[in-house]
This record gives C-alpha cells, structure tokens and sequence, in this order.
C-alpha cells in the first residue's frame, strides 16, 4: 500500500527555475543591458557624468552634443548589434554542432571572415563597410561549411569539430598575420580592426551593419523549434515535424549574417557567443525559446562592459574590446574544458 504521508521539504527535489525566477532574470539582464550602455556614453578619454550624458543625448544646446553623437553613440550601438551578433551566433552553433564549446571566434568562423576581410583590403584596396561586409559573409560561410564538412558532416562531434576548429583558426590567423607583415601600406588600416574594436565607429556603420544583423537575429529565433527538436535526434525530429537539412542549411546562414557582419564592423572577437549562451542556460535550461532570447540580452551587455573596461584600464589610451575579451574569456574556456559536461544541459 502506498503511503500518502508527505515528504518533508528538505527530502524534495530541488525545482527547476520557474517562470517567476525566468522573468527576474530577463529583467534583471535588461537592466543589466540599459546600465553598461549608460556607462558606454559617460566613459571615455573625457569622463562624462550620467547627467552629462543624457543631457548630451537629448539636448543639442548640450557642451557634450557633439561628443555624445559623434564618437560614444555609435561605438555604443554598435557594441550592441555586435555582441547580440555574436552570442546568437554561438548558441545557434552549440545547439547545431551539439558542442558545448563551439563558438565562432574558437571554431574559426570569425577567422574566415577576418582572411576574407584583409584580403579585400591588401590585394583589392577596399577600405569601407560596404565593401568589408560581402566579403565577410563569404569567408565566414566558407568556413562553417568547411568545418561542418572536416568535423564529420552528421557524424560529428564536439571533439572532432573543436580540433577542426583549431586547425583552421590557426591556418587563417597565419594568413592574415604574412599578409598584414607582406603589405606594410595595409598594415596601420588593419592592425586596430584584426584585433576587435569599437573605437571606429560611425553612424554609417550602425545604419549599414543593422539590417543583416536583424534579418540573423530573426532566423535565429525562427530556429529555436526545428534544434531543440533535433537535439533529440534526427528521426525523433522527423516525427516533430522538423527537416533537419533545411534546419542545418538556415542556421549556417543565421551564424554566417550574424558573424560576417560583426566582424566586418568592428573586426574578429572571440569568447562573447561561448560565455552568454553557457551562463544563460543556468537559468533558462536547454529549451532555445528562452536561451536565445536572453543571449540576445546579455551578450551585448558584456560587450559593452568589456569595451568600457578597456577605456578605464589605460587612460588616457584604451585596451581595445577583443584583447578584454580574450583576457576575459580565456579562463572561462579552460574552466569549461576541465569541468565534466553532460552535453548543453
């Protein structure tokens, strides 16, 4: 006879995160969010107070008008674009690839986009966005089908993908430093872009990255069905309705619009869609519905968060983005390497 006496708390299981923990944690990112691109407005060469700031956004009678509008406006909304690119585009591979450690600038997709990129600049003399973008989208395709095909097409898995990865970041990164040591003329105009920064940015950059990385975004969001239902395995995602060759071939081209135009914009960074998506699902779990939705909050807050760390760091100089990024997410990467993984869970 079964006992219906009940179980005293502390012998219950532990209850996944509900919905009312879910909602603090978005609104807490949000907040998160609006608080780093304050700071991105305040801080710089010249330190602004947040009234300043705000004054120098909304009122053009402001001594910070020009300041606000002409430099840290768009460096800070390109840092958005950019880090919501960029941890889209890693929870979008993680969940294709299966890999808990994929991320476009570890397995190279950044890469191709930056040989791409140098390229266009060293042997074509291009200089501007426009011409950067196409040639970034070309690389970075190139080399997620790449990867996809060395890895092991259907067959692969997270340890053959992250060696492909590997080899092929090295190979490119290899190119693109003999061509910038080949080409001296071309060097001062890379050598700030091949290492990640925002400090470049213009109101046309913002205008002209904005489309491809909105069209990404949305792709991104219409994928979160088709791979929770292929992480269960390609016949249980038949039977779900999903096509798991059109769901590979759309996130290919979600993570190529999302990489190619963040690393176009603003050059190569790594470890921002390998951190957000790894903290995110804590809380949210696998389920992509929520995942991505919060990535899409909270990696354009560590971008900006990084980029106003590298402005303190050396003043009155500033530590480009990229380089905080790699200080900041190599410790991150080897913690998750050692620590024992049970797939995205």
């Amino acid at each position: 006879m079964l006992s219906t006496t009940p179980r005293p708390l502390a012998e219950r299981p532990a209850a996944p995160p509900g919905r009312a923990w879910r909602a603090a944690g978005l609104c807490g990112g949000v907040l998160f969010l609006l608080a780093t691109a304050a700071l991105s407005l305040a801080v710089g060469a010249k330190p602004l107070s947040l009234g300043q700031a705000w004054d120098g956004l909304v009122d053009p009678g402001s001594a910070a008008y020009t300041l606000v509008h002409e430099m840290r406006l768009p460096r800070t909304l390109l840092g958005l674009l950019a880090g919501t690119a960029l941890g889209l585009a890693g929870a979008v591979m993680q969940a294709l690839t299966r890999n808990p450690l994929a991320d476009p600038g570890i397995l190279g997709i950044n890469a191709g986009a930056a040989a791409a990129v140098v390229s266009a600049i060293s042997f074509l003399g291009i200089t501007s966005f426009t011409g950067f973008v196409w040639f970034a989208f070309a690389g970075a395709g190139a080399v997620a089908v790449l990867l996809y095909a060395v890895g092991g097409g259907r067959g692969a898995t997270p340890a053959r993908l992250a060696l492909a990865g590997a080899a092929l970041n090295a190979a490119l990164y290899s190119y693109v430093n003999a061509v910038q040591l080949l080409d001296t003329a071309s060097l001062d105009r890379m050598r700030f872009w091949t290492v990640g920064s925002l400090a470049a940015a213009q109101d046309y950059t913002v205008v002209r990255v904005a489309p491809f990385v909105a069209v990404g975004l949305v792709l991104a969001l219409l994928l979160a069905r088709p791979l929770n239902a292929m992480a269960m395995g390609e016949d249980a995602a038949r039977a779900l309705g999903a096509d798991p060759r059109r769901a590979r071939i759309a996130a290919i081209a979600a993570v190529t619009l999302l990489c190619g135009a963040a690393t176009a914009a603003c050059g190569p960074i790594i470890f921002v869609g390998l951190m957000v998506p790894h903290l995110v699902r804590a809380l949210t779990g696998p389920d992509l519905r929520r995942l991505l939705p919060y990535c899409a909050i909270l990696s354009p807050a560590l971008m900006l968060a990084a980029d106003v760390l590298g402005r303190v760091a050396a003043r009155p100089s500033e530590v480009q983005v990229g380089i905080v990024m790699v200080i900041a997410g190599g410790p991150v990467f080897l913690y998750f390497v050692r620590r024992p993984r049970k797939g995205l869970s």
